[in-house]
């Protein structure tokens, strides 16, 4: 189902309400770069390109806070009413998630740095690999579902979340064997076991997006409800 907008008397209205859709897609795009390149850091060793990507996390909050204080202005200036003001505050909470996707980013890079000194076995990376990919789609496809406020596509990304917990699950499995087998492993193994679940996050920060963009359009609260319920009030016309 696709939401559209009505227009309003006040075409700078429209362009302020357009604005800060367009940013978090903007914010939302250099998220999911950062965490790619992050993952890529890792699996390659990379330390320098972790060190950038580390440096550019300014860039996040910087976003977060320049579109927060837009929608502030909004709210004080505008004082918009129903959908515009869901509209509004889905915003203010889908930029929370992407600064905190954008921190998990930071995260890996960091680990990526304190990891290229240690001999890893290769399969361990591919694993996490997959993670981030899956996970990155999931992301990617969720920015579509607001950029057309579209709750099917919400939908059927909420709905890949369990997949996400049973691949990080399927990474806790494997380096708790690594972990066993020889004690010496510990130290890069509890480092990785940290990134698995920084991603798993992400994946979590990613269902909330979806979470919003169908309050966005059904005007439904849906973030303590089961995707079962979830997908009810979806169909429900």
């Amino acid at each position: 189902m696709l939401y559209i907008t009505s227009p309003h008397t006040s075409r700078q209205y429209d362009r302020e309400l357009e604005d800060i859709r367009a940013r978090v897609l903007l914010m939302g795009q250099f998220v999911a770069q950062q965490v790619s390149e992050s993952v890529e850091s890792l699996v390659k060793g990379d330390a320098e390109q972790a060190r950038k990507i580390i440096n550019n996390e300014y860039q996040v909050d910087a976003m977060d806070i320049s579109i927060d204080e837009e929608c502030t202005q909004i709210l004080a200036c505008r004082q918009p009413a129903a959908s515009d003001l869901r509209l509004v505050v889905a915003v203010i909470k889908i930029i929370t998630d992407l600064e905190r996707i954008g921190d998990g980013a930071e995260r890996i890079s960091r680990a990526a740095i304190r990891s290229s000194k240690w001999d890893t076995p290769s399969n361990i990376y591919e694993s996490i690999k997959s993670l981030a990919s899956y996970t990155l789609a999931m992301l990617y496809d969720s920015l579509e579902a607001f950029e057309k406020m579209d709750m099917e596509i919400a939908l059927e990304v909420a709905t890949k979340d369990p997949q996400v917990d049973a691949q990080y699950e399927g990474i806790l499995r494997q380096l708790i064997t690594y972990m066993i087998e020889d004690p010496r492993n510990i130290s890069w193994a509890v480092e990785l076991l940290w990134v698995g679940r920084t991603v798993e996050r992400i994946g979590d920060h990613v269902r909330n997006i979806c979470e919003y963009v169908i309050y966005l359009v059904k005007g439904k609260d849906v973030r303590h409800v089961g995707l079962k319920d979830i997908e009810q009030i979806v169909r429900d016309k």
